[in-house]
């Protein structure tokens, strides 16, 4: 994933978000999830260098070490996705040797193969922002998408054309959460280069239901 590609789905998602194309952005008035993080800034304490005293300020202001701008709401995105998106190749994973159709095989190779990489992309973005990969805070049971421990069970038992079903809706779920909390990060954090990141999952995953949806049609 290089820097150009990146730019170009930026682009792309945001034309279909500011569009209305893509509907999972969209919310009631007063519909708050649970997962999704408050855009009210908080304070928190900047490690000053050694010799040198810590800093207090609000989650909206603070910096990178290359002096990017990032928030609350980025350091959320990030440590949620880590987790959304293991499970999704913890699903995928199922597939050799349960699927019983080869296109259901393939697809989630295709998922396994690009969601590892976005898992390394930001684990390093919070590396970098001297961030933990993930926070006991946060409720992941409750993010968007994500299957119960009694569905992976279920899916993980499953065979043929019983894991095909299964594994078609559950993906379909799976990967609408990810799109509604890219929507989320897009409209509350300041991070650009997670907000592209954002962007390119949000057309990414956007295809892969379409093709997930193809599957359940001829299924």
């Amino acid at each position: 994933m290089n820097r150009h590609h990146w730019t170009v789905l930026a682009a792309t998602g945001v034309a279909l978000l500011s569009a209305g194309a893509i509907a999972f952005v969209a919310r009631a008035p007063g519909d708050t999830p649970d997962s999704t993080p408050t855009t009210s800034p908080v304070r928190v304490v900047l490690p000053g260098r050694p010799g040198e005293s810590a800093a207090v300020s609000d989650s909206d202001q603070v910096r990178a070490p290359d002096g990017s701008a990032y928030n609350s709401i980025d350091v959320a995105f990030a440590q949620m996705m880590i987790a959304h998106h293991a499970q999704a190749i913890e699903m995928a994973g199922l597939a050799t040797g349960r699927a019983g159709a080869a296109e259901v095989r393939n697809l989630a190779g295709r998922i396994s193969a690009a969601q590892q990489p976005e898992i390394d992309v930001l684990r390093s973005w919070l590396r970098d922002r001297g961030k933990p990969e993930s926070d006991p805070g946060h409720d992941h049971a409750g993010m968007p998408g994500m299957q119960t421990a009694s569905a992976i069970d279920e899916l993980t038992a499953a065979r043929g054309a019983d894991f095909d079903r299964r594994f078609v809706t559950m993906m379909i779920a799976h990967h609408r959460g990810a799109q509604q909390m890219a929507g989320d990060l897009l409209r509350g954090g300041t991070d650009q280069r997670l907000s592209e990141i954002a962007n390119e999952m949000a057309v990414e995953q956007g295809s892969e239901i379409r093709r997930l949806d193809d599957l359940s049609l001829n299924g």
